[in-house]
Parts: C-alpha cells; structure tokens; sequence
C-alpha cells in the first residue's frame, strides 16, 4: 500500500498540511515527498512493490502534468512497452504509464484499467484536477472541503481530520473533477444474465479465478498469504502454490483456548506444502488491539471491528517477523456467491439484488477492513476475488444457480475446482464460519463481555440515545461507537450501515451480525 494525499489550492499554511499527511506514513514506510501540483500540493508516502528502486517514487511528472497513485496496474508490461515508443518512461512502476494513457485517452482511460487503484491527477494543460478510483473501491480514496472552497483527497479519514467538517468516501467506479463525480464502471450490475448451464459458468468462474490469482502475484517484493482454512483463502492459496510450482508461505491466527480454523489452515497448508506459520492470540491480545483496530479503520460497525482484530494482529506480526510486503487474501468470494444468511433469500431477484448492494458496499465493510489491517502494518493487500473480469462475469451468473440448492453455499466455486484437486475434499466442501468465530468464538464473547463491564443497563440506554445517526442496539455497538467518536467526532455518516443480515428476510431479523445466530449455523462453527 502507499498513501496519496492531494489539495487543490494553497489556502491551508504547508507546515498544517504536512502534519496531516505525515498521519498515514505507516502505509508508505519507504519514502515520502510533498511538494506543489498546480495551484495546490501533492503528497506521497511510498511502500515499494514494483520497481524496487528510487525512479519509481511519486508524484510523476510529464511536462506540466503530475499524478500520484496508489493502485496496481495488472498487466502492464505490454501496455508500458507499446507507450515507450511515443513516450520516455524512466523507472519500472507500474503507475508510470497513467500519464502517457491519460495523454492517449483522457478520463475515458479509468474504463481500460484492469487495476485496483486511487489516483489524483493534475492536468497542466487545462489547470484541472481529475481524482478517480477503482470500480470496487479496493484501494481507498477520501475526501472533504476546506472551509476556503478548494477540496482535499487522501488515503484515509484521518488525513482529512481538522481539515474538512464532513469526511466522505471517494464512490467507487467514479472519477471527479470540477467538482462534479462521473460513474465510468459499476460492476455490480450487469442488465443481463449469462443463461448457461452450470457446468460452464464453474469452468468459466474456474479460469477466471486462476486468472486473477496470477496476475496478483506479479510483484518486485516478497509475497505471502493470509490462510484461514476457509474455503476461500484455502483456494487462492493452492491456486498460488500450482502456478508458482514451489513452497509459499501461508499465515493463520488463532485464540489461545478454542480456534476453530487453525487446524483447517494447518491442513491446508501441509496439503499443498506450504511453509506455514500460526499466531496465537488471547484475551489480552484482543481487548489491548481493540482502540487501535477502531482507530485504523475509521468504523463503528460492529462486523467489520470483529473480523478486523485477528486480521490486524497477525498481519502485525507478519511485519515484525517477517520480510513480507503483499498479502493475498480471500475477500469479496461471500457478497458474490452468497453468506451463511443469503440461504434466506426468497426468491432469485432477492439474492441478487442484495449481492448488488454487497458489491456496492464492499468498500466500507470487508474491503475496508483488508486494507486498513494490512496497511497499517506496511504492507499491501491483494483480492483475487476482486478481480474485476471475475466480478463482473460472478456477478451476471443467474442467479438462480448461485442460490443455496445444493445444502452447501457457493457451491459453484466448489464445484469448480472439484476434479483440480487442489484441497482435500474436507475442505473443498467444508461449510463457512465467519472470520471472527473462526478466529475462536471466545473473541467475540470476550468483547461482549467488556462491553457488559463497560456500561449499567441504564448507562447503555442514555449512551445509545446520544446518536441519532445508525444509534447503537446492543452494549458491544455502543462501545465501538464511543470510541470511534473518540477519534473521528461528528463523522459517523462515513459509514452508511451496520453490515447485518437482511432484516426483511424471514429469519434474518436478528440483533447480531454473526451467523452464529442464523438457525443454518449448524456445523460452521465445528
């Protein structure tokens, strides 16, 4: 990850600027530069993971043009070795080419990109800034206004904070300038549905998916990988381990007295031969990370804050042990395919109307959460699940295939990795448990606990009433809530929602957004 930070005018003092850019230089450890672009200033903390060396560091400039970028352009060689024959690019980077492709194409060039990306670009010619950011918003972008007019765009809400009275997300899929945002892309609707038969979407989904494993292994610095044993994370690993042909190195966390995954991960792991590591984690470990984790992610939704503490703690231990610098993960797979309370759906067009909004959303829950827990800790997320041609053809399967018909959800991913045996049958066709359970689900009763010991029943009552926005409902969302408050005040329309099941489904009118609680839990959690 690296962290971009742009203004479009000079009417805040540098010095004040420079300290709020300097909050984020976690994301961007290797280097830093702050300088003028235009009428405003640029800024760029840099983590290295292509061209290794100083020609790649940001901002870059042709003539009067300049541009910052955090992303990753997949395929770029051949595009890069076609615009050196028009243009001079210096280093190896991938986002070098921006300008070149943005003199080619203009902002019709955000259509082309087969990246994860945010990106604020000048344009000298016109004295224009453009901002735009990637279709599912895996790459965070942020932004605000200064009380002078000019606008502020940065990697994260707490670059914004004393700058702008209201922080906002950057949407996905859209880029802005003039003070207007443009939808180029939405991913998430399609307006047809691929009619074919289930046998050739999973040899398609199949493809696609190798595909988007392989791309995102492209990388100057070392990868690893984030192995729950969940299905999800467990193929993205052996997809890895087929196309690099030699042992990779596989991560998993785990509670001290009952987790649930590590021993799904450790089969994995010894089923493709990975060199594996396991993080053990206590009651200490989760209620100390807890202020930090809400700090980072710039969230009070009690989902995200659950799922993140194992994330973050062993993507810190990740950074302090190892020489690590890209992570794959398994994120995205579930608002695709369906989650343990999707089973609900009534009907097709429900389900996918909801992976619809899922889709849309992503950037503020579980995408979110990847990038915050990751970046923090130096490092860069990749999301093979995310891979927009794997998206959008996911997301255009009827959906009348991807409904739980088969007693086991997703079954077409599963099916179509079924004669690859790249996992063990158990598996393959293992049924999900959410992150946080998995973890051990005395994390989740453990900071169920601390809020119980935080608040009296009546404190809890007078404390929800203080929010009139998405007020808390249970003592554990009031706790997050108040400390989110603590380090974003006023700012809690950032997130639209709490992430919970669909209350207008038949037994998903739940008060807690674990699956737990769904009468189909079953043996997820064994």
């Amino acid at each position: 990850m690296c962290c971009i930070f742009a203004v479009t005018d000079r009417s805040v003092p540098a010095e004040t600027l420079k300290a709020c850019f300097a909050r984020t230089v976690s994301r961007g450890p290797d280097m830093s530069r702050f300088e003028e672009a235009g009428p405003g200033w640029f800024g760029f903390h840099r983590l290295a993971i292509m061209g290794l060396n100083e020609r790649g560091m940001q901002p870059f400039h042709m003539d009067a043009d300049s541009v910052i970028c955090n992303g990753e352009l997949y395929g770029f060689r051949p595009l890069r070795a076609r615009l050196m024959e028009k243009y001079e690019l210096k280093g190896e980077s991938d986002c070098e080419i921006l300008l070149p492709l943005y003199r080619e194409y203009g902002a019709e060039m955000f259509k082309t990109l087969d990246a994860e990306f945010a990106l604020v670009l000048y344009d000298g010619r016109t004295g224009q800034f453009i901002a735009a950011r990637d279709p599912i918003g895996i790459r965070p972008l942020y932004y605000g206004r200064l009380s002078g007019g000019g606008w502020v765009f940065a990697s994260e809400p707490k670059n914004l904070m004393g700058l702008c009275a209201q922080i906002r997300p950057f949407p996905p899929g859209h880029y802005w300038t003039d003070g207007r945002f443009i939808r180029y892309a939405d991913p998430a609707y399609v307006g047809y549905f691929t009619m074919k038969t289930e046998d050739e979407v999973c040899a398609k989904l199949r493809r696609l998916l190798i595909d988007g494993v392989e791309k995102r292994l492209d990388a100057d610095a070392p990868v690893g990988f984030l192995l729950s044993g969940g299905l999800d994370s467990s193929l993205v690993c052996a997809i890895a381990r087929k196309l690099l042909r030699r042992p990779i190195r596989t991560f998993a966390i785990g509670m001290d007295i009952d987790a649930i995954d590590l021993k799904y991960a450790r089969t994995v792991a010894d089923y493709i031969g990975s060199e594996h590591t396991e993080v053990i984690i206590n009651e200490k470990d989760v209620l100390g990370a807890l202020p930090a984790v809400i700090e980072l992610l710039a969230t009070w939704d009690i989902t995200t804050i659950r799922a993140s503490i194992g994330m973050y703690l062993v993507c810190k231990w990740i950074h302090e042990h190892t020489d690590v610098r890209v992570l794959l993960t398994g994120e995205i797979s579930d608002e695709l395919f369906g989650y343990k309370y999707t089973d609900f759906a009534p009907d097709a067009a429900a389900f996918q109307e909801e992976a619809e909004k899922r889709i849309r959303e992503l950037h503020v829950y579980d995408v979110l959460r990847a990038d915050r827990c990751i970046s923090v800790n130096s490092l860069e997320a990749r999301v093979p699940f995310g891979d927009l041609k794997f998206v959008r053809y996911a997301m255009s399967v009827d959906p009348e295939l991807k409904m739980n018909r088969h007693n086991m959800g997703k079954y077409l991913i599963r099916k179509a990795f079924a004669e690859d045996k790249l996992l063990p049958d158990e598996i393959l066709w293992r049924q999900k448990a959410a992150f946080s359970d998995a973890v051990g689900h005395s994390m989740v009763n453990d900071l169920k606990a601390l809020a119980e010991r935080t608040y009296t029943d009546a404190e809890f009552r007078q404390g929800a009433a203080k929010y009139a926005y998405r007020p808390p409902f249970t003592k554990e969302s009031l706790l997050y809530r108040d400390i989110f408050e603590r380090y974003y005040p006023g700012q809690a329309e950032m997130i639209p929602d709490y992430w919970m099941p669909n209350k207008a489904w038949p037994g998903c009118d739940v008060d807690d957004p674990s699956a737990r609680v769904l009468a189909n839990y079953g043996d997820s959690g064994k």
